[in-house]
């Protein structure tokens, strides 16, 4: 079997795209909050569950895109606006799209109404995967490799340092 499929596609991380999509529907959706099987439910504070890996994957799985994607339109045309306009765009849309997802079971559409949206979380899911792809993408093609490798190392050491003196 190829490993390229249609347009050049990483056959290995459509698929693996696919079992993390199947993965957060499964524990996004357990069919009842009652009786939740353990493996489904996040870990309290230590230790971790398979649930706590599906966002993880998620940002594994748009770090290898950036690669494959940008690292091909650079070769091909360098680095241009046209590249900047595209990481933005990307970002805002996957951005907007989490808000309206927050926020569309939050509309009365009977009464032409807004509920309350006080607790509407502003930063989800797809917000923060909007983030981290738009600086991830934004590092990929300002710096080189030997760069990233130090800005990998420095983030460790912070997010490290972070965690180990604060309490």
């Amino acid at each position: 079997m190829s490993e390229n499929t249609g347009q050049n596609r990483l056959l290995s991380l459509d698929v693996f795209r696919g079992m993390t999509i199947a993965g957060m529907v499964l524990v996004n959706n357990p069919g009842t909050w009652s009786a939740i099987y353990s493996p489904l439910a996040h870990a309290e504070w230590h230790g971790a569950t398979p649930t706590d890996f599906v966002f993880p994957f998620f940002l594994f799985i748009v770090g290898i895109a950036i690669t494959l994607a940008l690292g091909k339109r650079v070769e091909q045309a360098g680095i241009n606006k046209d590249i900047y306009l595209k990481i933005f765009r990307r970002a805002l849309i996957i951005f907007a799209l989490g808000l309206f997802l927050a926020t569309f079971p939050f509309y009365n559409f009977t009464r032409n109404e807004w509920l309350d949206v006080s607790t509407v979380r502003i930063m989800g899911v797809l917000q923060r995967i909007a983030i981290c792809y738009l600086i991830a993408s934004l590092i990929f093609v300002r710096t080189n490799w030997k760069q990233q490798a130090i800005i990998a190392a420095a983030l460790l050491l912070v997010y490290w340092a972070l965690m180990t003196l604060i309490n």
